[in-house]
């Protein structure tokens, strides 16, 4: 395997799906090349996968385990910095992954979210109220007017963000995954994004509230978990976005495969699947998340037949993961709500297992059957083909998604 040139990772995300497929056809471990030319290894197999996740042996803190990061080698042309710099629970390892994990786990028990839900079904009736008011046949941007601020909006309650502080602190995170930027963009806006949370964590420690950020304020001030001044930051920078962008996706990327196929679409109608099948469904074959940096091998691991030396950088391809033909057959590139097997590893495994799912379930679920009960014609404005990606190779979701929410009212000429 050494021997065959690394692919080399196209920032756009132009076919997130093609990419990850020509790496995975290398094999279930193999070589890519990075923006700025660095290179790494993805892990695409299903179960090398898994192995990934679960070996503690793969280390996120990039400070201890990544040398050329430690040694300042990757030059000013890397433009994914910022996720290496981040100072929470994905750039940390062992212990200090277990205590940043601790403190906001909490809050995301299954009994709390549940108590969120009138909470997730108000917004959405918010949101989908608003969209009622547009023109009959008119075209919207469903990501831009429901999929992204229902979930923005309920993770920044609960969090406290102000509203006016919503906008600056959004637009940070949606750039942050954005991997066209030029190193030059993408360090201006870690600068500002960090500067924006920085000054909503200062206004919260004059103005305390009955909310998740003045929580990880007193438990530092009291000496619980040595919360620092930069986990904090970091930490909101983490739970905001992890809050907000994969959720978005899910919902869009359930969306878009139900307009494109009809008969996806007839077998939830008649009830041949439920609403949680179409969304496990939508986790296997359109993993929100698609390629995630990074992990790094605190010593030399064999996985999937090859070895990744120590210190190394580890991307997990989490959207090739769920499409592996050695699990869901020749057809697993196909979506097919009616499929047995809808085995995937989109919210993560082990003690790296996502602590928002059951929250990002509750409101993909509402959002997705709401929206459908409210708007029974809703269909595509634009040919599939015409669906833009969403700039990055690390999500999978397209910029926009345009709909009709009715049909167009009929016009007579004469």
């Amino acid at each position: 395997m050494e021997d065959r040139c690394p692919v080399v990772l196209d920032p756009t995300g132009d076919d997130i799906h093609g990419e990850l497929g020509r790496i995975r056809a290398q094999g279930p471990v193999t070589r890519v090349e990075l923006p700025g030319g660095v290179l790494a290894w993805s892990i695409t197999g299903y179960e090398s996968v898994r192995e990934a996740l679960s070996d503690r042996r793969f280390s996120k803190d990039p400070r201890k385990h990544w040398p050329a990061y430690a040694a300042d080698e990757l030059g000013p042309e890397f433009p994914l910095i910022s996720w290496v710099e981040m100072d929470n629970m994905t750039t940390a390892h062992g212990s200090d992954h277990s205590r940043l994990r601790r403190l906001v786990s909490q809050a995301f028990t299954p009994r709390r979210v549940e108590a969120m839900r009138p909470r997730v079904v108000e917004v959405t009736k918010q949101l989908l109220h608003e969209l009622e008011k547009t023109p009959p046949g008119e075209a919207v941007d469903l990501k831009a007017r429901f999929a992204h601020p229902l979930p923005a909006q309920v993770i920044c309650d609960l969090f406290g963000v102000p509203e006016e502080a919503r906008p600056r602190i959004l637009r940070g995170l949606e750039l942050d995954v954005d991997t066209t930027l030029t190193p030059e963009e993408a360090a201006a806006n870690v600068e500002q994004w960090q500067r924006d949370i920085q000054e909503f964590v200062e206004a919260k420690r004059r103005s305390p509230g009955d909310d998740l950020t003045s929580g990880l304020i007193d438990a530092q001030e009291a000496g619980h978990g040595r919360l620092t001044d930069s986990e904090i930051v970091g930490t909101l920078n983490l739970m905001l976005g992890v809050g907000t962008e994969p959720v978005q996706n899910l919902i869009c990327n359930t969306v878009r495969a139900l307009l494109t196929d009809a008969e996806q679409l007839a077998h939830l109608r008649e009830g041949r699947v439920s609403w949680a099948e179409v969304m496990e469904e939508t986790l296997r074959a359109e993993a929100p998340v698609a390629h995630l940096p990074f992990r790094f091998p605190v010593e030399d691991v064999e996985i999937g037949g090859v070895t990744i030396p120590r210190g190394e950088p580890v991307l997990i391809g989490f959207a090739a993961a769920g499409r592996d033909p050695a699990v869901h057959g020749e057809d697993a590139d196909r979506f097919d709500a009616l499929r047995a097997d809808k085995e995937h590893l989109s919210f993560g495994y082990g003690v790296y297992r996502c602590i928002g799912t059951s929250l990002a379930r509750l409101e993909a679920e509402t959002a997705l059957s709401e929206l459908f009960a409210r708007f029974p014609d809703l269909s595509l404005a634009v040919s599939p083909d015409e669906l833009r990606p969403q700039g990055t190779f690390i999500m999978n979701g397209n910029d926009a998604l345009p709909v009709r929410l009715t049909a167009a009212v009929a016009t007579s000429v004469g």
